[in-house]
């Protein structure tokens, strides 16, 4: 079984190691500093609770997204998965992300940390999808 002719299982795998640099930025590391940066309270989400159950689907669509460039580009192996994935964040992931920055008003630290954490995506994501051969 495919998707998307990709290896299902090792799509879900790419998608939750991404997910988990996110948790592990945005949850452990650095969860006080990027509400400081960001201008948000505890009392700021209350309410808004319901957008904690999207969070899944943004790796998701990154993983698909390399993992289709990389069916698309014949890329196999965890060197070239790699490439491929910081390319993606260095090229599509982080200048979307400047959009916020470039048109508001929030600080640079902010477009950092989220930078970094948008090139690590790309950069496991294509890590471990290339490893798994995801793309015969």
């Amino acid at each position: 079984m495919r998707i998307f002719g990709l290896k299902p299982v090792a799509v879900l795998l790419a998608a939750v190691g991404t997910y988990a640099i996110g948790a592990l930025i945005y949850g452990i590391l650095f969860s006080q500093q990027w509400m400081q940066l960001a201008g948000y309270t505890e009392e700021s989400f209350k309410g808004n609770e319901w957008r904690m159950a999207l969070s899944p689907i943004m790796p998701i669509l990154i993983t698909l997204g390399i993992g289709l460039l990389m069916k698309a580009q014949k890329t196999t192996g965890l060197v070239d998965g790699a490439k491929l994935g910081l390319l993606v964040g260095i090229f599509f992931l982080v200048p979307t992300r400047m959009y916020n920055f470039t048109y508001g008003i929030e600080p640079l630290a902010l477009l950092g940390l989220d930078g970094l954490h948008l090139l690590l995506n790309g950069l496991v994501a294509g890590s471990i999808l290339g490893a798994m051969k995801a793309v015969d």
